[in-house]
């Protein structure tokens, strides 16, 4: 993988005169931990965050404390999901204000893995947002249903502003992804910034995570944060078999 720097720096996360807030937000396959979670840590630390929305977190024996391990090596905290949401997660920097967090569980199709979706609404500042973190079906039809519930369980999060984000397990022209991409914001096809492909590290060819914004949140940039400062293409190879996706949004003042 040859690294393509970004063409200009990603805004850093900031509150403005106007309520408003830039938050960086992260969203990363972290493959149950199974990889390199020093080299995971390092790159989330880098990214600054102020959101980090994982999928395959763990599940199984002692999942909390390998959570709360990473959060604590990222300078982060556990905000909601894991096993409680069948593998998505949320972490929050310190400077979100939490409201309120639920992790849900989707219909179980039998013989294919149980999915979920660990949400939240924070605060940061005046400017209030919903969140959720996904991982998709493999299988097109259930992928597809849980697609829509997606776009019901964002909305009945109550939140002015809302981003999601995760592994879709689908390419942009998907029906699916094409769905959610007619609801909502699809970050890198409005504000393109470093890498595109998500999958594979060792050979990105396609782009089957993302990070979706309501309407009224700006997008002021997003994508693989290729040549980001701190990020090395060898710990992007060590982490996990994902590439992670990074954007930084304006929130309004609610």
């Amino acid at each position: 993988m040859s690294i393509s720097p970004a063409d200009s720096p990603l805004p850093a996360s900031r509150s403005e005169e106007d309520g408003s807030a830039v938050i960086r937000v992260l969203s990363y396959n972290i493959r149950s931990l199974r990889d390199d979670t020093t080299a995971l840590a390092r790159v989330i630390t880098a990214c600054a965050p102020d959101l980090v929305l994982l999928q395959e977190a763990p599940r199984f024996f002692r999942w909390r404390k390998k959570l709360s391990r990473l959060a604590a090596a990222s300078g982060q905290v556990v905000l909601s999901g894991g096993a409680t949401a069948s593998g998505p997660a949320l972490l929050c920097s310190l400077r979100a204000t939490v409201e309120r967090t639920e992790d849900v569980l989707l219909p179980l199709t039998p013989g294919l893995h149980r999915r979920g979706f660990a949400t939240a609404v924070v605060r940061f500042g005046a400017a209030r947002v919903g969140v959720l973190s996904c991982h998709l079906s493999l299988q097109k039809d259930e992928r597809r249903k849980q697609g829509d519930l997606l776009l019901d369980r964002l909305a009945a999060l109550g939140a002015p502003h809302a981003v999601a984000g995760g592994d879709l397990n689908e390419r942009p022209d998907g029906r699916t992804f094409t769905r959610l991409a007619a609801e909502l914001q699809d970050g890198w096809a409005v504000a393109p910034w470093g890498g595109e492909y998500t999958s594979t590290p060792g050979d990105p060819h396609q782009r089957i995570d993302a990070l979706f914004a309501t309407p009224g949140v700006q997008v002021l940039g997003c994508g693989v944060p290729l040549g980001h400062p701190g990020v090395s293409e060898a710990d992007l190879r060590a982490a996990t078999d994902h590439l992670p996706v990074l954007a930084a949004l304006r929130v309004p003042a609610a």
